[in-house]
């Protein structure tokens, strides 16, 4: 099948999934949010500012899972399994990844796709290497094939050529595997954060 027909289907695939879910999982959405509001004050929501398809910036949201304002108290790109600025609720919630769950409103926006390279924070985006930045040739995935290898246990550069491998190897059944994949590595729950518990800022230099 033709390449250009495959990323036309891939998008009716992402829509048709993504909304079904968002309707299946409206009770999970509902519980989660009075959970967050319960545990702390503050939005329910929380949006960061990522770098979409060819480095257009749009907002990623995630439900959240830090005390309101996180990033103004601390390092605004890393964090850590013992980071005091986690709730009770956010370490369950990153714990099952259930954080990312709102993402799915992304992939229907058409920000994001189910499959493909993790959202960068912009900041780092506008850093990259003409190399690295080839991960911005397709839209940015609620997982991908570096969150099958590891996640944050992946060293960079390790992402980045997995990320590349993606986009140049692309096919709607290399998608359908990856999502299958993706189950297990869930209910697993490893890889959130990195070596010695610590999520850190990639180095680009």
């Amino acid at each position: 099948m033709p390449r250009k027909l495959q990323l036309a289907l891939k998008r009716v695939f992402d829509l048709v999934l993504s909304l079904l879910g968002l309707v299946v999982l409206a009770p999970v959405f509902a519980l989660i949010a009075l959970c967050i509001s319960l545990d702390s004050p503050g939005d329910v929501f929380f949006k960061l500012r990522v770098a979409g398809r060819d480095g257009k910036p749009f907002d990623q949201w995630k439900f959240r899972t830090m005390i309101q304002n996180a990033r103004d108290t601390a390092h605004r790109f890393e964090t850590s399994a013992t980071d005091p600025r986690i709730t009770h609720v956010g370490r369950f919630l990153r714990r099952w990844s259930l954080d990312e769950l709102p993402q799915l409103w992304n992939v229907v926006r058409g920000d994001m796709s189910l499959v493909g390279p993790r959202p960068a924070f912009l900041e780092v985006a506008q850093r990259y290497s003409p190399e690295q930045a080839r991960r911005l040739q397709m839209r940015p995935g609620l997982t991908g094939l570096a969150q099958l290898q590891g996640r944050n246990l992946l060293p960079w550069e390790q992402r980045i050529v997995l990320d590349i491998a993606y986009i140049d190897r692309y096919s709607l059944w290399l998608d359908t595997k990856t999502l299958w994949r993706t189950i297990p590595l869930l209910l697993r729950g490893t890889g959130v954060y990195g070596e010695g518990g610590v999520v850190k800022m990639h180095d680009l230099a």
